[in-house]
């Protein structure tokens, strides 16, 4: 009988140690086994990689940061738990300054873009420099008079960190600024990272290229408004088309985006400005900027920035609204004044550069010559679109007229193409 106590309490404790191991693999190495299988297929942009870059970035004594609101880095508690740089205390989402200092690197300085580092400012406000509240580290404007880094704000700094949403559109400051800080680092030889992003229109490659006679900060280099690139991809563009002063190069190092093909449908997480809200705003930001060169509202001070137009001089029109001074658009357009024109907020997503409507409006208007501002010209890179509008000549002869410039932009392009 002890003997038979003694085998059966022996049995017991087989079984309840291996009841305990049997529940424990079938939640902990599990989960681990489809998280791993999962990470390997998951998208990911650059910041998400951080497996990647933050053993690179670790190499450095002192950091800059460009970013904005946009700057965000995800990751999954339950699969990085096991993993060096995870901190328990961090959340599914983190803004990449807060990720780098949480991560112990000595980030010193951040800079930031048009906007603003927390995205709030009206497109073309002056951005003064000041400070972080939260991190407490001061804050660098490159929009305004201070558009290139000074050699004083790179003192000390080792190296760059870029990570800013573009949307694919010439005129999307964002790729003026990766302009002057490749420029600036050339210049001290200080290696760049950046955080590659999908292009929400990077399937889309259309409109006039930019003529050198009207290089602006809208419009630095000779590519069609939409470029149909990511900002790793356009990067490398600058750099092999030596498009930097003196055809200087940077030391630049992409942190490209995981399992991403430029056809997969991405809707952006943060919208990457005040004006821009939502993806049919970003979809058709690049066709309704260029009426920001002439007297039509493209819904600044509304709620449906970029996916309305009016003015008060299209009266024909059905669509009423009256824009009023909000986030991101202290003084809008025709600020209290009741405008005519189109809803396109529930239109199909459009998959070319379109100008109908800015032929329509112009045709509409009474007094065509005060249709056009100064403006225009620099958001179409061109005087030829303006004229081409103002003589009648049909959507299609102006489209046709950008054949030769796109195909020959298309050879340039392949040579920078990260994704398929």
């Amino acid at each position: 009988m002890r003997y038979l106590i003694i085998i059966l309490s022996f049995l017991f404790i087989v079984t309840s140690c291996g009841t305990y191991n049997i529940k424990t693999e079938s939640t902990s190495p599990k989960t681990k086994l489809i998280a791993s299988k999962s990470v390997e297929q998951k998208f990911k942009t650059g910041a998400d990689d951080w497996r990647t870059y933050l053993p690179v970035l670790k190499k450095y004594k002192n950091i800059g940061v460009i970013a904005n609101q946009s700057s965000l880095v995800n990751f999954n508690p339950s699969i990085n738990s096991d993993l060096e740089y995870y901190n328990k205390s961090a959340t599914q989402t983190m803004h990449l300054v807060d990720w780098l200092l949480e991560n112990k690197l000595p980030v010193q300085k951040i800079f930031a873009p048009e906007h603003g580092f927390r995205g709030t400012a009206d497109a073309g406000e002056l951005i003064n420099d000041g400070k972080d509240i939260k991190t407490g580290l001061p804050i660098i404007s490159l929009y305004g008079h201070n558009k290139k880094p000074k050699e004083e704000q790179l003192e000390n700094i080792d190296v760059l960190v870029f990570d800013l949403q573009d949307v694919g559109a010439r005129f999307y400051t964002y790729i003026s600024s990766l302009h002057y800080i490749m420029e600036a680092c050339a210049e001290k030889k200080i290696p760049l990272y950046v955080m590659d992003r999908p292009n929400p229109n990077g399937t889309i490659v259309d409109g006039p290229i930019l003529e050198k006679e009207y290089t602006s900060f809208v419009g630095m280099h000779p590519i069609p408004i939409l470029h149909g690139m990511t900002i790793g991809e356009y990067a490398k563009m600058i750099n092999g088309e030596k498009w930097l002063k003196d055809e200087m190069t940077c030391d630049l190092k992409i942190i490209p985006c995981l399992n991403y093909s430029r056809t997969m449908s991405y809707d952006l997480p943060e919208k990457p400005s005040p004006n821009l809200p939502n993806a049919q705003a970003i979809n058709l930001y690049a066709s309704l900027c260029l009426f920001e060169g002439t007297n039509v509202s493209v819904g600044r001070g509304t709620e449906k920035q970029f996916q309305i137009y009016g003015s008060p001089y299209l009266v024909e029109s059905n669509y009423k609204f009256t824009p009023k001074p909000n986030e991101g658009a202290k003084d809008p357009l025709h600020n209290g004044t009741l405008c005519y024109g189109k809803d396109l907020s529930k239109i199909k997503k459009v998959t070319q550069l379109e100008i109908k409507w800015l032929i329509d409006a112009y045709n509409s208007t009474p007094n065509k010559e005060a249709f056009f501002n100064s403006f225009f010209v620099k958001l179409a890179g061109t005087k030829l679109l303006q004229n081409q509008i103002e003589q009648g000549i049909s959507e299609k002869d102006i489209r046709k007229s950008w054949e030769d410039g796109l195909n020959q932009f298309m050879e340039i392009r392949k040579k920078y193409l990260i994704y398929d």
